[in-house]
């Protein structure tokens, strides 16, 4: 079992507005060198690292072993594969202080609903070895994913894919259980042939609980590394309420009398319309967006086919629009010069992306003056850009001089 290198020694805030979660390259302080050096005496070559912070389930209690049970969420290979039940032979990480220099506080300290989901990339034994670094955040973890052959390393230079032979424990290719004492950290290990030593950018597949859907990664070989720097959630937004008028009725869409009506939207400072703020949570990813009122009354809708995208492809679905519809047309009344702020609520993202794609599909035509629902693409939304945009949207009481 190898040493971690410090993945996330300055995990403080950057900015008292807004706490960032960005990976950069910084020199590694002296405390990394002692990891470095203890790696090399066990013939142990730290290639690259990183890791987030995600959020896990709540846990239960057994009526019967009195054991407090984490039933892991889902990811896209549970279903496909059958559930082997509890597994044994897990390796153990007994010297978490060893492995996370000067983070001991930080790590063992309770998180909430938060564990830390780190790894690292090895070459030791003739082979590349994945370390996955798991703490336990209950007695007992069920419903819980590897990695199976979808599990490789692609050197995005030469386009070679390396792909992975086996796991340890053995569990590959299965849903699994797994016990311990909380707070342990456990060591899954995902095995590959040796990287060659020209190898410098790669992606890595298959690993999805730990994010690895096609993460990008560069081999650091000369004393800098990645590692993330402030990787915490946000609060959950609060948005002023808007008031609604008079409910749907027997909607259709070709007919606006049949619309909803709202009034008194969280109305905010004026800004360039189209301009967003994310907040990300553990729960759900808030996504506000800036709309202007160019008439007393005006009609809206948020296609309830919304989808937020990262890098690696992976999507995630819109949850809810808050307080208004979701799909249906509805219509905002308020002042024209209105600035104001509709709120869709997405599945969570991870801490650690970069940027994101927001997906927005073409609605279905319907019968308005003006009507025009086409779809939007807007790519490489940088998420840091995003959280700063969050003092923007902050509640402002609309002053009308007559």
């Amino acid at each position: 079992m190898s040493l971690l290198a410090l993945t996330c020694a300055t995990m403080q805030a950057q900015d008292d507005d807004v706490v960032e979660n960005v990976v950069e390259e910084v020199n590694v302080n002296p405390s990394f060198y002692q990891v470095l050096e203890e790696a090399q005496k066990k013939g142990i070559t730290i290639l690259t690292f990183s890791g987030i912070w995600t959020a896990y389930p709540d846990a239960t209690i057994d009526p019967k072993t009195k054991k407090k049970v984490v039933v892991w969420k889902d990811t896209e290979n549970n279903s496909w594969h059958e559930d082997m039940g509890m597994i044994d032979n897990v390796p153990v990480v007994e010297d978490v202080n060893a492995l996370f220099p000067d983070l001991e506080d930080l790590y063992m300290s309770e998180e909430g609903s938060l564990t830390p989901m780190h790894w690292q990339l090895n070459n030791e034994g003739g082979e590349t070895v994945l370390h996955c670094y798991f703490r336990m955040p209950a007695d007992i973890v069920k419903n819980f994913w590897l990695c199976s052959d979808e599990c490789v390393i692609l050197d995005k230079e030469t386009g070679v894919i390396y792909q992975s032979r086996r796991a340890v424990p053995d569990c590959y290719g299965k849903v699994f259980s797994v016990k311990g004492k909380k707070g342990t950290f456990l060591d899954f290990q995902i095995f590959f042939p040796q990287l060659p030593e020209t190898t410098t950018d790669i992606c890595i597949y298959g690993v999805p609980n730990w994010f690895l859907r096609g993460m990008d990664a560069s081999i650091n070989r000369i004393g800098k590394m990645q590692r993330p720097l402030a990787a915490r959630f946000d609060e959950t937004p609060q948005f002023h309420k808007p008031h609604l008028i008079s409910e749907a009725k027997n909607y259709d869409k070709d007919n606006f009398k049949s619309w909803a009506v709202y009034d008194q939207p969280h109305l905010i400072t004026p800004t360039i319309e189209g301009t967003m703020a994310i907040w990300l949570t553990p729960e759900a990813t808030y996504l506000a967006r800036a709309y202007e009122l160019n008439w007393n009354r005006e009609y809206f809708g948020i296609n309830k086919g919304n989808l937020l995208i990262d890098s690696s492809g992976h999507q995630y679905k819109l949850k809810e629009v808050l307080d208004y519809p979701t799909g249906p047309i509805f219509w905002v009344e308020g002042s024209s010069g209105d600035y104001f702020t509709i709120v869709q609520v997405f599945e969570p993202l991870p801490l650690g992306l970069n940027e994101i794609t927001y997906i927005s599909p073409e609605g279905e035509p319907f019968a308005m003056w003006g009507a025009n629902w086409e779809g939007e693409v807007l790519t490489n939304l940088n998420i840091k850009s995003l959280r700063s945009n969050q003092k923007l949207f902050g509640y402002h009481e609309r002053k009308k001089v007559k």
